[in-house]
C-alpha cells in the first residue's frame, strides 16, 4: 500500500494546478495513464477564455457563456469561474506560461496579450501561445511540479475502481449500501510496466482524468480520454448528470493519414469560412453569426451539408488571409496540413465534425466537491454547470483553472481526516491470463462504431433504443471477461468506454426535447419542463 495526502488521477491542467497549490501542505500522487504531459489539455489548440482586455467585461463573458449554454447553465457558477479567471491567469503566467503577444505595447511599455476569437464570444477573450495552448501549459505546469519535492508522478499507472467505505463496511457488516455513509479512501492502481495492482490510499481523492472522446470512433482526443473517471466514479455511487451533451467540433482535419488531428476554432475566428466542395458559403443561411456560430450549430450544418450532398467532408477556407498571418498564427496546423500534402494558404482544407468535449460529467459544486466525501472532481470529468448544453469555446481551461484552485483551497482549509478503516490488497482470485484479446479489440470497435452511428450529432429515440439494447449485451460479456481474467490496460479501458456510452444513452432517452448539443428528430424543438433541469443518473436508478 501507497499512502498519500492527496491522490490525483490526471495529469492535465487540471490535476497539475491542484497538486500545485496543495503540494506545501503534504504528499501528492499523480497518476497518469501514460507519460506525464499525455493529457487533453496537452492536445488543446485554441486557448483560454478570460476577460483581459478593457473592451471586455465580466458581464460579456457570463452572458456568451449563457447563450452558448442553452439554458443549462448555472448562473452561479458561470458568474463564479468568469469572475475568478484573471486572477488565475496571472497566476499561470508567473508559473512560466509564455502566451502570444502582439506588437502594440501598453502604457507601461509592456507587450499587450493577443487576444483570439471563437464561436460565440462576442469579444476577442482568448488567451493564447499560437496553436499549441495546451503544450505550452503542460510545459509550465510540469516546469513547475518538477521544483515539489512533494509530488511524485507515477506515469504507466491505470485506476481500476475507486475504494469507499460504503463498500468496504458492507463487506464486513452486511449492512445495506443506502444505510452507510460513502467515503472515498483512495483507489486501486495498475502499474503497466510491473504489470501488478497496488493500493493508493488517501483521504483525498481528486479525479482530473479528462474527458471520453474515445467513446466515439471519431474524435478530436487522444487515445487515454476513455472516461475513466466518469465510469469509475459512478460504480462508486456518485451522481452523473448531463452525459448526452457531448460536444462535436465541427472541424477536424478529414485526411487518411492524420489521425484526430483538430483545426482550431481559432481559424475561423480568424476569418476562415465554411463552405462546401463546390464553394458555397453555406453557413450564411444558418446562422448569424455564419462560420463562428456556435460549435454545435456548426456541427449540425456541416452534418447536415454532408448528407444532403453525399460528401465526404467540407471545406474550410483561410487562403484570402495573407501567407505570414497565417503561418505565424498557425505554425502546428500549417505544418500538420503540409506534411499531408496541404499548403493551407493556397488552399482550402477538408474538415468533418469529431468527437470533442463532453459537458456533462461527475456531479459537483464549484468546489470540485461531489456526493462522496473524500472524492473531488475538476475539469472535464465534472458536471459544474458551468458549460450547460453546449461548452462556449476556451471555456474549458478557464474553469479547470479556476476549479482546481478552489478545490484546493476548500480542502487546505477543512483538512479531511485519515481514515481508519482497514483496506485489504486487490484480490485477483481464480482468474487467469486473457486467452482470447481479440475479444478486447472486437467490443471496444463494436462500441465506437455503434456510438458513432446511434448516438452521434443527430439522434432519434429508436436509434438510441438500439444502441441500449446492444450496450446491455457488450455489458454482459465485458463483465464476464473482467472477473475471469487477469486485468490489462485495454481491458480496463474497454470496460470504462462501455459503462460512459450506456451513461450518454441512459441520459440522452430522459431528455424528451432537443436542446444544446442533445438534437432528437423524435423532439425537434425545446421542452420548458427541462429548462435549467439535469439529466442525473446514480447506480442503481
Amino acid at each position: 500500500m501507497k499512502q498519500f495526502d492527496y491522490l490525483i488521477l490526471g495529469s492535465g491542467i487540471a490535476g497539475l494546478t491542484f497538486a500545485l497549490q496543495v503540494a506545501p501542505r503534504g504528499r501528492v500522487a499523480i497518476v497518469t495513464k501514460k507519460d506525464r504531459a499525455e493529457s487533453n489539455t496537452n492536445y488543446a489548440q485554441g486557448g483560454i477564455a478570460a476577460v483581459t482586455s478593457k473592451e471586455d467585461s465580466f458581464e460579456l463573458h457570463v452572458r456568451d457563456t449563457l447563450e452558448a449554454g442553452a439554458g443549462l447553465c448555472k448562473e452561479s457558477v458561470v458568474r463564479t469561474i468568469v469572475g475568478e479567471g484573471p486572477a488565475r491567469i496571472a497566476e499561470l503566467i508567473a508559473l512560466g506560461m509564455r502566451f502570444s503577444e502582439n506588437e502594440q505595447r501598453a502604457e507601461d511599455g509592456s507587450r499587450e496579450l493577443d487576444l483570439g476569437r471563437e464561436g460565440g464570444h462576442s469579444k476577442r477573450r482568448i488567451l493564447h501561445a499560437k496553436d499549441v495552448t495546451g503544450r505550452e501549459i503542460e510545459r509550465a505546469l510540469l516546469a513547475a511540479v518538477s521544483r515539489q519535492p512533494n509530488i511524485e508522478i507515477f506515469e504507466n499507472h491505470v485506476a481500476i475502481d475507486l475504494i469507499t467505505s460504503q463498500k468496504l463496511e458492507k463487506a464486513e457488516s452486511g449492512k445495506r449500501k443506502a444505510d452507510l455513509k460513502n467515503c472515498c479512501l483512495g483507489a486501486y492502481v495498475f502499474d503497466k510496466k510491473a504489470n501488478r495492482v497496488g493500493t493508493f490510499a488517501a483521504p483525498v481523492t481528486v479525479l482530473a482524468t479528462g474527458g471520453c472522446g474515445k467513446v466515439y470512433l471519431y474524435t478530436t482526443n487522444p487515445d487515454i480520454a476513455t472516461g475513466d473517471g466518469v465510469a469509475m466514479a459512478f460504480r462508486a455511487g456518485a451522481s452523473i448528470a448531463n452525459m448526452e451533451f457531448v460536444q462535436f467540433h465541427p472541424t477536424c482535419l478529414y485526411h487518411p493519414k492524420a489521425k484526430s488531428f483538430l483545426i482550431s476554432e481559432a481559424v475561423r475566428g480568424e476569418g476562415g469560412v465554411l463552405k462546401t466542395l463546390d464553394g458555397k458559403e453555406f453557413m450564411d443561411a444558418v446562422h448569424p453569426m455564419k462560420s463562428l456560430a456556435p460549435r454545435d450549430i456548426v456541427a449540425r450544418a456541416i452534418d447536415s451539408e454532408m448528407k444532403k450532398t453525399g460528401a465526404d467532408c467540407v471545406h474550410l477556407d483561410i487562403t484570402h488571409k495573407p501567407a505570414k498571418f497565417i503561418i505565424e498564427r498557425f505554425p502546428n496546423i500549417y505544418q500538420t496540413c503540409l506534411r499531408h500534402g496541404i499548403d493551407i494558404t493556397r488552399e482550402a482544407i477538408p474538415v468533418v465534425p469529431a468527437a470533442h468535449y463532453q459537458c456533462g460529467g461527475v456531479v459537483t459544486n464549484a468546489d470540485g466537491g461531489t456526493d462522496i466525501a473524500g472524492l473531488f472532481a475538476i475539469g472535464e470529468v465534472a458536471c459544474t454547470g458551468l458549460h450547460g448544453a453546449n461548452r462556449l469555446a476556451s471555456n474549458s481551461l478557464l474553469e479547470a483553472l479556476v476549479c482546481a484552485h478552489r478545490a484546493a483551497e476548500k480542502i487546505l482549509s477543512a483538512p479531511l481526516p485519515k481514515s481508519d478503516l482497514k483496506i485489504p490488497v486487490w484480490q485477483s482470485g481464480n482468474a487467469t491470463n486473457a486467452d482470447e484479446l481479440v475479444v478486447v479489440a472486437h467490443n471496444w470497435d463494436e462500441i465506437r462504431r455503434l456510438m458513432w452511428d446511434y448516438v452521434g450529432i443527430v439522434r432519434t429515440n429508436k436509434r438510441l433504443q438500439r444502441a441500449q439494447s446492444r450496450l446491455a449485451n457488450l455489458q454482459q460479456e465485458i463483465q464476464e471477461y473482467y472477473w475471469n481474467f487477469i486485468v490489462t490496460a485495454d481491458l480496463l479501458e474497454l470496460r470504462n468506454i462501455a459503462t460512459v456510452a450506456e451513461l450518454i444513452v441512459r441520459c440522452a432517452l430522459m431528455r424528451p426535447e432537443s436542446r444544446g448539443l442533445n438534437y432528437n428528430l423524435d423532439f425537434p424543438d425545446l421542452n420548458p419542463d427541462w429548462a435549467q433541469r439535469d439529466s442525473v443518473v446514480r447506480r442503481g436508478n
